[in-house]
């Protein structure tokens, strides 16, 4: 094929008369010259070992497993999981070759937080409050991808998430449902770039419809039982956001709604996200899920599961070879309409062309640019900027920065000098790539100045094997002026099917932290985790915490330039951290209940709260810190009346007035007060990300309308109500000030 595989030229793979065609195509006349075999083929998607001549002995088995034949290879409609250029030329030209129609695979992929440039966690970019980044995210990971083949990524993943027990939560970007749905935006933007038929765009796909987020006791694959008003008030918003912004596909989630599972579920397909939405674009199962609505028990058989899920409205079948085996009999026996059939396999031509891939199967796919823009100089400065922009300051007590003229410097823990900082979904990603933390800081003050021990592991040593390395880590603490202590999760431990009951460090971690600590050292806990964690007595003991999540390929840089003030940390948390596991779940948008805690402090027997345990989590939605102090004026309205037909402008001035220049995220919170159906507490209805230098002030200005008021009421009409509200203003959802405005 050649060392070069910039595809201007076809012919490599395409004859003069296949070329003519595959440039002239027309979807509505391939349609119909296609045979029923070839349409089904086109619904099945498989992975890419199924492919390439040389892991011929390796598919035997899935083959087998799955009942595809070799003839629903050379018809399969798309790819998923290719690794790079050549791979995915290397695949296409075989199956060009094979095919008869000459129609193009689609190749499909897991990028999530980059393809080889890794960023950090979803979670973590959530915590920059800040969709440019996000957008920058997107579009760097759309160019490398893009680059090796690749022309769909299942992302966005838009779950709320409630319970940081679920390990996906690392996926998402939180709590929230306005935050999320803004992220959500961000990311399809950065992704598709408008037209997803340019070299260096990608088409997405918003996952999991819907409500995974919600599984029961945070457990993977678990059920999930909402209401269809918590449904619509806080699972949907952030799926539709995505598809209002143009996201071309829709992958189903593994867990039921309404006790049918979503890739079963036609009221939620073909309801919901066609009918009511106007969803015009492709829908795809996860992986083997239509194969799992029979231990789910609403399908006896593959054969029923195949005729349930192409009724219910998912066009394409991810790697259960239900529709391979079933859809062809089951249209021949009537209890399949091949109308449906026909509509399914057009969506899905339709996105090849959209994609521009009869024009030129091998769009993007270019070796030499790959290897220029992969992990390139650029990229990496970006994913540095977004790194450090993700990290929250949890606990400051005049602890940090530290000074870059330190004489010695102690990283203590096993995360002290570890490249496995990637996170889960780093798929391309590649440790010996990776910034450790020990290698930052040595960029930044020297390696004469650095002392690191491991201390102990993450899990899994004897009594003996940490007593010797908590030995070695108390000598360099005792030698150092200043200690990082850098602990985590296992990077094993989150991610999908990695739900976790406690929530704490694992292994010796607390005890290594409590023997440094008190030594008395100036001593900061950095935190390398994919879930909020239970940290409340950590928290208590150490004198600052940094959580910097799986910060991806440049996290070592990014750590350093947070510690030592080249980066003042912005970040604020999208996710609450629980007090204790026996909270959860805990969010910041509740309800208040008939008898509320009047107070954290309070005593009163005979209300909703604990014995033993505050309410309230250890630390909030939207909170972190800086090195720098601001100060918050009073809110002024221009009018405490709203009507339908204007506005409210709601002013507040923040004043820089600490030691460094800042950013500062500004939320605005609005509580109904008085509403045919039972409200939150507070809802985030806006933010804004403000630069101050030292000693500057500015005026921040949200105008609240009507729209913002609204929800759905007793007879699930979504609308606004009249009556009194609380509008707040501050800088995370516990420390706010508050007026109240009136809508007539």
């Amino acid at each position: 094929m050649g060392e070069n595989l910039r595809i201007a030229n076809r012919e490599e793979a395409f004859n003069e008369e296949e070329l003519a065609m595959a440039q002239k195509v027309n979807i509505e006349e391939l349609l119909k010259s296609m045979t029923l075999k070839e349409k089904i083929g086109q619904l099945t998607q498989l992975a890419p070992f199924f492919f390439k001549d040389s892991a011929k002995g390796i598919v035997t088995g899935p083959m087998e497993a799955l009942g595809i034949k070799d003839s629903d290879i050379w018809n399969a409609g798309s790819v998923l999981g290719t690794a790079g250029a050549e791979e995915t030329f290397e695949i296409q030209k075989l199956y060009l070759e094979r095919n008869e129609k000459k129609i193009p695979l689609m190749f499909m992929a897991d990028i999530i937080h980059g393809y080889r440039t890794i960023f950090p966690i979803p979670l973590a970019l959530g915590c920059t409050w800040d969709e440019n980044l996000v957008e920058k995210v997107a579009r760097v990971s759309a160019i490398e991808a893009s680059a090796g083949g690749v022309h769909v990524t299942f992302s966005p993943m838009v779950d709320l998430v409630r319970d940081p027990r679920w390990g996906r939560v690392m996926e998402s970007t939180g709590e929230d449902p306005y935050l999320n749905s803004v992220m959500a935006r961000a990311f399809v933007r950065g992704y598709q770039g408008g037209d997803i038929s340019k070299e260096g765009n990608i088409a997405s796909c918003v996952k999991h419809f819907a409500a995974y987020g919600a599984v029961e006791g945070g457990r993977e694959y678990n059920t999930v039982d909402v209401s269809e008003r918590m449904l619509r008030e806080f699972y949907l918003p952030s799926y539709k956001a995505a598809i209002d912004e143009g996201c071309k596909m829709v992958m189903t989630s593994f867990n039921i709604v309404n006790s049918i599972p979503s890739s079963g579920n036609k009221w939620l397909l073909r309801g919901i996200l066609r009918g009511e939405w106007g969803f015009d674009g492709v829908t795809i199962s996860d992986w083997g899920a239509i194969k799992e609505l029979i231990p789910h028990g609403v399908a006896e058989d593959e054969k029923e599961a195949a005729r349930k899920a192409i009724q219910a409205g998912v066009d394409i079948d991810m790697m259960s070879g239900c529709y391979a085996k079933h859809l062809e009999e089951l249209v021949e026996e009537g209890q399949v309409d091949i109308k449906l059939i026909d509509e399914a396999v057009y969506r899905v031509l339709k996105l090849k062309e959209e994609l521009g891939l009869f024009e030129n199967p091998f769009k993007g796919v270019d070796k030499e640019k790959e290897k220029r823009v992969v992990l390139c100089e650029e990229h990496r400065r970006i994913a540095r900027e977004v790194a450090a922009a993700s990290i929250v300051l949890l606990k400051n007590e005049n602890v940090l920065p530290f000074n870059k003229d330190i004489k010695k410097l102690a990283i203590i823990g096993p995360y002290a000098d570890e490249h496995a900082i990637l996170g889960p979904w780093s798929w391309q990603g590649r440790w010996e790539e990776t910034v450790s933390l020990k290698e930052g800081i040595i960029n930044k003050i020297g390696e004469s100045k650095v002392l690191v021990e491991k201390g102990c592991e993450t899990e899994g040593e004897s009594d003996a094997q940490y007593k010797e390395s908590l030995k070695k880590a108390l000598k360099a603490a005792s030698e150092a002026d200043a200690v990082i202590l850098a602990l985590g999760e296992h990077y094993d431990m989150s991610g999908e099917a990695r739900s976790r009951a406690f929530i704490t460090l694992p292994g010796r971690q607390e005890d290594l932290a409590r023997e440094i600590i008190k030594l008395g050292k100036p001593t900061v806990v950095i935190l390398f985790n994919g879930r909020p964690l239970e940290i409340r007595e950590l928290y208590k003991i150490a004198p600052a915490v940094l959580e910097a999540w799986f910060p991806g390929t440049e996290g070592g840089n990014a750590i350093a330039d947070v510690l030592f003030a080249d980066k003042i940390p912005s970040a604020k948390l999208t996710m609450s951290f629980p007090y204790t596991v026996g909270q959860i779940p805990v969010y910041y948008n509740h309800f208040n209940t008939g008898r509320p805690k009047p107070s954290e402090d309070s005593n009163e027997r005979f209300c909703s709260h604990y014995v033993d345990i505050p309410n309230a989590p250890l630390l909030p939605f939207g909170f972190g810190l800086s090195y720098t102090q601001f100060e918050y004026s009073k809110i002024e309205l221009d009018k405490n009346i709203l009507h339908a037909n204007n506005s409210i402008k709601a002013a507040v001035k923040v004043k820089n007035v600490g030691k460094y220049p800042g950013d500062e995220i500004v939320q605005l919170y609005i509580r109904d007060l008085t509403a045919s159906v039972v409200r939150p507490v507070k809802e985030l209805k806006g933010f804004k990300k403000i630069h101050l230098e030292v000693g500057e002030e500015k005026e921040v200005v949200f105008e609240i309308n009507e729209s913002m008021l609204r929800f759905y009421n007793e007879n699930m009409e979504y609308v606004s109500e009249k009556g009194k509200f609380l509008l707040m203003i501050g800088s995370n959802s516990r420390d706010l000030q508050t007026v109240e405005f009136e809508y007539r």
